[in-house]
């Protein structure tokens, strides 16, 4: 079988190499997975922890163990019938150190480079390498610059550690150390220009990932890029060595529906190794849907990565009765007053006008080249470009539209809300200029190169700036409840009616019965128990209201110095991520707890860019931040803060488990293929990487007798014995009578003769927490019914009810 029943997910690096890997396929086999689904597996920077800034695509990582360590680990694999689908990044690659030879090769002979297409530059200049701590001149003058006449050629050294080529003519006459002007002209003959690392944002000539100028963008619409980077994945296919793909980022690609369709083609064209499982090869893609959005079929793929089921688990478990307190309590605490439609707004102006004003001016001069190629534009400026495609920006809601035979059914819907959302900030008279762009988003572009590239600058710009904006900013920002702001999701939706939740499952069902489910990934800003726990204070705002002031106030409150809007994120965060089993007079767990929430805590002051940033960190205020979190947690004198919020976590224990089994279950059992993050299977108390990219103890989960895991080894259990039933597009919502219908969430899944109904208990946390047990009393169920079945029996000591 090459569509898996269930995947595991590994994050490979030289210390977890594929020998690791290998060793652990007994335990994933046993636990019921059937596939290992593994992060990049090519040549990547040297120690990179996560495999995506690829150096090589056509190598295996001699880190993980090189071909030799992959070919063990997949026939370890298939000796216990299973497979590996692999991670593939055919957006960009890292240029960081010089360990890129493709990129060198560039550097080396510019236009001439065999790679000069493979990236996406800009050659009407030299491409601009921000890699200087300060102006060239400075850096020149502080012999910061030198050459290394060690090698077989010479090379720049950029402060002792950055390795840029020089042009072959130049290596015979080269001047002497410590002559700067001679060491000027030099560099005035390279086919690249050194620059200060802040001109980045305004002077890059070439597409970089995101604001990453370590990762630099490929272009694989050209089929040439194409082969080159792909050879080696389609030789692990054919050789049965791999049995299906993950694409990464695939809304960075120029065109991604023929993208995806010529990967299928491909894929479909070769013949596998007998000896291996036929195709078709699993093909799914990562990509964030925005509300209402619906990934095109046409693409051919088998669904996306699960962003989009993470989100729509998440947002049914929280209870909606908690929306208006929780909101009204984080304006009171913080003092921002913004919504999140405001704060995202705010986010998305500042970010375009921070970081992308390179990429939004060619993206501008580009559509109005367009403009004044067409009747029904010309005389447009370019500033009347520049003002609409920057409105539009503003309120873009998803991460870009595609080419007409790939715009899925809710596009017009999409493009009306766009257009509602814009035309209060369009300058007066210019409310055509923004429709025109609108319309020629969407209008055919065959046999039109300039439409063709003005829109590729569009959508190429409008996924950055909703991941930075959106996720890398506003999500920092807006603090009402952490559980809701998670890759993928929508922060203004505080929750989801069980209708809407069925709607999403019914939709997965007709369309990607095989898509990928997931509440853990090596991407979240914080562990799927994490949300879970924090999820319960949607049923508690009241409690959480008393608990939350009263830790501030024995915190220090305002005479922490610390702003409050950060304290009360820092308090979501202790109370969500406090380890399992972390006793209040444990100093060692805490001493490493405070340590995990430091980097958090930087890591989130930074990217809010409020009260400090990457680019100019406020490193007083920082510390002082860090201070009061190792003292809150280490000293004595805090100690009553301490077991307060002990107390307080132990209070909502079994709520919490309660929804953690629902938010697991439903990712066992409804439509979709389930992914389980590497060390899930027990409590994952995880915050943003590289905390979620911690080595995993397997030693403790083998054996066992783990209120989640156990759940977890029974569900994939149940996938496995009736792999028909789960494997099909059934799926039909049950609906519960009585008072607690609106508690209960079940469906129906049917296939090869077999039937199964799932019945989940929902927002009960409060009824949990007041019975003082692992289930709400009987009384508070009363007579509702799941068919003939109470209620009160059904979930009478689990959140999870399941009948044949």
């Amino acid at each position: 079988m090459t569509i898996p029943r269930a995947t595991y997910r590994l994050q490979l690096h030289r210390d977890f190499p594929f020998s690791a890997a290998e060793a652990i396929v007994p335990y994933l086999h046993d636990l019921g997975i059937s596939h290992v689904y593994a992060s990049p597996i090519t040549t990547a920077v040297a120690g990179s922890m996560h495999g995506y800034d690829v150096t090589d695509p056509t190598q295996v990582n001699p880190e993980l163990g090189g071909e030799e360590g992959l070919r063990s680990l997949v026939a370890a694999l298939r000796a216990h019938g299973m497979g590996l689908i692999i991670d593939i990044v055919p957006n960009h690659m890292g240029i960081a150190g010089g360990e890129n030879p493709w990129w060198q090769d560039v550097l080396r002979h510019g236009q001439g480079s065999h790679y000069a297409r493979f990236f996406d530059i800009d050659w009407s200049g030299k491409p601009l390498l921000p890699i200087l701590g300060a102006r060239l001149e400075d850096v020149l003058a502080d012999g910061q610059i030198t050459i290394a006449r060690d090698g077989e050629d010479a090379e720049l050294v950029v402060y002792g550690e950055h390795r840029v080529p020089i042009r072959p003519e130049d290596q015979a006459d080269l001047p002497a150390d410590g002559d700067v002007a001679g060491l000027r002209a030099l560099l005035d003959r390279q086919h690249y220009l050194l620059g200060w690392w802040r001109t980045a944002d305004d002077e890059l000539n070439w597409r970089r990932f995101f604001t990453v100028s370590e990762l630099a963008g490929l272009r694989v619409e050209d089929p040439q890029v194409f082969d080159e980077t792909h050879a080696l994945y389609f030789r692990l296919y054919a050789e049965g060595l791999v049995d299906g793909l993950r694409v990464d980022h695939v809304d960075g690609l120029s065109d991604p529906g023929t993208y995806c369709r010529t990967l299928r083609a491909r894929l479909d064209a070769i013949e596998r190794s007998a000896d291996v499982p036929g195709g078709p090869a699993y093909l799914v893609v990562e990509k964030i849907l925005g509300a209402g959005e619906r990934l095109p079929t046409t693409w051919q793929v088998d669904g996306t990565s699960g962003y989009d089921f993470m989100e729509e688990v998440s947002a049914v478990l929280h209870d909606p009765a908690g929306e208006a307190p929780l909101t009204q309590l984080w304006h009171e605490f913080s003092g921002r007053d913004l919504t999140w439609h405001q704060e995202e707004l705010l986010a998305r102006q500042q970010l375009l006008s921070w970081s992308f004003d390179s990429q939004f001016r060619a993206c501008a001069e580009l559509f109005a080249e367009l403009a004044a190629s067409r009747p029904e534009s010309r005389g447009w400026t370019l500033g009347m470009m520049r003002r609409a495609i920057e409105r539009l920006l503003w309120v873009f809601p998803v991460y870009r539209t595609y080419r007409p035979r790939d715009n899925p059914p809710t596009q017009d819907a999409m493009l009306d809300r766009v257009r509602a959302a814009v035309i209060p900030y369009a300058p007066p008279g210019e409310s055509g200029v923004v429709e025109q762009i609108l319309d020629w988003l969407v209008e055919p572009s065959e046999g039109d190169p300039l439409l063709q590239a003005a829109r590729r600058r569009f959508w190429q710009l409008s996924a950055p700036i909703a991941a930075k904006a959106v996720e890398d900013t506003g999500f920092y920002r807006y603090c009402r409840l952490l559980s809701r702001t998670d890759v993928g999701f929508d922060a203004g939706r505080f929750g989801q009616s069980a209708a809407e939740f069925h709607a999403g499952n019914a939709e997965r069902a007709e369309h990607f019965p095989a898509a990928m489910l997931a509440t853990a990934t090596h991407d979240h800003k914080r562990g799927e128990d994490v949300r879970a726990r924090l999820a319960v204070l949607s049923s508690v705002p009241e409690l959480w209201r008393q608990e939350v002031t009263g830790w501030d106030w024995l915190a220090g409150g305002e005479g922490t110095g610390m702003h409050a809007a950060d304290r009360y994120a820092l308090w979501q965060t202790l109370f969500g991520a406090w380890p399992a089993g972390l006793a209040a007079d444990d100093a060692a767990g805490k001493a490493d707890f405070a340590e995990r929430v430091n980097a958090w805590q930087q890591k989130a002051l930074r990217e809010a860019k409020l009260r400090s940033s990457w680019e100019a960190p406020d490193e007083a205020y920082e510390q002082l931040c860090a201070d009061l979190v190792t003292a809150l947690l280490t000293e004595e004198r805090h100690a009553p803060l301490v077991g307060a919020i002990v107390t307080f976590v132990e209070k909502v224990e079994p709520a919490f488990r309660a929804t953690a089994l629902v938010q697991l279950g439903l990712r066992l059992t409804v439509p979709g293929m389930p992914d389980t993050y590497q060390g899930t299977e027990q409590e994952d108390f995880s915050l943003v990487d590289p905390d979620n990219r911690r080595p995993v103890d397997y030693a403790a989960r083998a054996g066992g007798g783990h209120w989640k895991g156990d759940v977890l080894r029974r569900l994939l259990a149940l996938r496995r014995d009736h792999a028909a039933l789960f494997a099909g597009r059934s799926y039909v919502p049950v609906e519960a009578t009585g008072p607690r219908a609106d508690n209960v969430l079940a469906f129906r899944r049917e296939g090869d003769g077999e039937t199964l109904t799932f019945a989940f208990a929902l927002h009960c946390s409060a009824a949990i927490i007041e019975s003082d047990g692992a289930m709400p009393d009987r009384d508070w169920w009363g007579d509702t019914k799941l068919g003939d079945v109470l209620a009160a029996d059904a979930f009478a000591t689990a959140p999870i009810h399941l009948s044949a």
